[in-house]
C-alpha cells in the first residue's frame, strides 16, 4: 500500500460517478502577464488595452489556456489529486475571461474504468453562473495498490 499519498488525493478505489470538486479564482493582470511570460504567447489582445479595444472582445482578455489551467489545478490538486496523470483533454471556449473576473472551475466524474485506473471528467469554467469553457478530461488516477 502507498502510505505517502498526499492528504486530499482520492485514489481510484474511492472514486465514484458524480463526484465533483471545484475552485474559485480571480484572474488578475499579474496572472495574465505571468502566463504570457511562461507560455511566450504575447498576443496584444491579452496585454495591450489600446489594441484589445479594437478587437471583437472590446478589451483585454485572459489566455484561454490560462482558464483551462484552472481545470488542471482542480484535477491535479483535488480530484483525483496528486499523482494523477493527464491522458486527454477536450476544450471549447464559449466566452472570454477578463482581468478581474472570478472564475469557477469544476470537474465531475462521469465514467470510471477501475481495471485501467482511468477516469473521465466533465469539466467547465463559469463566471457568474455563465459557462465560459466546457470540456472533458481523461486521467489516470492514483491507486493505493502497487501496479
Amino acid at each position: 500500500m502507498l502510505d505517502n499519498l498526499p492528504r486530499g488525493t482520492i485514489c481510484i478505489e474511492d472514486i465514484e460517478i458524480g463526484m465533483t470538486r471545484y475552485l474559485r479564482k480571480v484572474v488578475t493582470d499579474e496572472d495574465i502577464e505571468m502566463f504570457a511570460q511562461v507560455s511566450t504567447d504575447r498576443n496584444p489582445v491579452h496585454l495591450d488595452d489600446a489594441y484589445a479595444q479594437d478587437t471583437i472582445f472590446e478589451g483585454r482578455i485572459a489566455h484561454g489556456m490560462l482558464t483551462a489551467g484552472l481545470i488542471s489545478a482542480v484535477i491535479g490538486e483535488q480530484l483525483p489529486g496528486h499523482g494523477t496523470v493527464y491522458m486527454a483533454q477536450s476544450l471549447k471556449f464559449l466566452a472570454p475571461v477578463r482581468p478581474g473576473d472570478l472564475v469557477y472551475a469544476e470537474v465531475k466524474v462521469t465514467n470510471i474504468e477501475f481495471d485501467k485506473r482511468r477516469v473521465k471528467l466533465d469539466c467547465h469554467c463559469a463566471i457568474d453562473g455563465k459557462k465560459v469553457l466546457i470540456g472533458e478530461a481523461t486521467v489516470l488516477a492514483p491507486s493505493r495498490k502497487f501496479d
